[in-house]
């Protein structure tokens, strides 16, 4: 059983919500949103200094979502923060929403970087992280979330040698290693070699947990921050559309449409996991 029930739960409510505002649009980007939930958990439920009353706190961490489709993920986790109703959720991506199909920060209250053209995210994360170390802030944490087939772009590459040459000590990375990018699977596409073995190259600080397993990445994460001078990645070994059966039995389901019927029976399962977490 995991140490943190709270952070558990806190993941299941995250999973329930994010399905449910899929569910009312009927389409989107469920695979990727689903496999990043419970690093959501953890960095909000525990490792992030944020303030849901000052979301514009200078001194805050930040989180950058490069992998800028598991935005409804991310909404529904601030919205179980108090950042806004939770009903609002119900808009996504539909005229006049503050929660489009990517995270825009100049329409979600608690979004810190506008992300969703992929490779780009590392770049504005060092750019937040080293901008902390010029204006003092040396509390400050930068976390930063890579898809793997996002790492087939040479910017993502660029901003790891930039980050190590810099000695970003306070940028924490991960690696959503679900295995499926848009048209198939990473390796069909285009194989990446070891992902550990890739960033430890540049010089990086480099896990790998499972990515569903919340005590897993809360260690993973105090051992990063007990560094020095290096960056810090943790690769999570996850499954595109964790907690979601529709989406876990569809290959691949990077962007899925889905009637009420089909999506239901997962609600109903994600919400008896929440419960069963709750109880245990």
């Amino acid at each position: 059983m995991e140490k943190n029930k709270e952070l558990r739960v806190f993941a299941e409510e995250i999973r329930v919500e994010t399905l449910k505002e899929l569910a009312n649009l009927g389409f989107g980007h469920i695979g990727g949103s689903m496999s990043v939930v419970e690093l959501l958990a953890v960095l909000y439920g525990r490792e992030m200094r944020i303030d849901p009353q000052n979301p514009q706190w200078e001194d805050r961490d930040k989180l950058v979502m490069s992998k800028g489709h598991a935005g409804p993920a991310v909404y529904a986790t601030l919205a179980l923060k108090g950042y806004f109703p939770r009903e609002e959720l119900l808009t996504l991506n539909q005229g006049g929403t503050h929660f489009p199909s990517h995270c825009d920060r100049l329409k979600t209250t608690g979004v810190d970087m506008t992300t969703g053209s992929l490779g780009q995210g590392i770049s504005t994360a060092c750019g937040l992280a080293l901008g902390n170390r010029i204006l003092g802030r040396n509390d400050a944490y930068v976390y930063l979330v890579l898809g793997d087939g996002e790492c087939d772009e040479g910017q993502v590459w660029e901003g790891a040698a930039f980050a190590a040459h810099q000695m970003l000590d306070h940028l924490i990375a991960f690696v959503d290693l679900n295995k499926q990018q848009l048209d198939g699977s990473c390796d069909d596409v285009l194989y990446m070699g070891d992902m550990v073995d890739k960033f430890r190259s540049f010089g990086w600080f480099v896990q790998k947990v499972d990515g569903h397993n919340v005590d897993a990445i809360a260690e993973a994460i105090e051992q990063g921050k007990a560094q020095q001078d290096k960056p810090v990645m943790i690769v999570l070994d996850t499954v595109k559309g964790k907690g979601c059966r529709l989406a876990e039995e569809t290959f691949p389901c990077h962007h899925m449409k889905f009637t009420p019927e089909q999506i239901a029976p997962s609600i109903a399962e994600a919400e008896a996991a929440l419960e069963a977490a709750r109880r245990a």
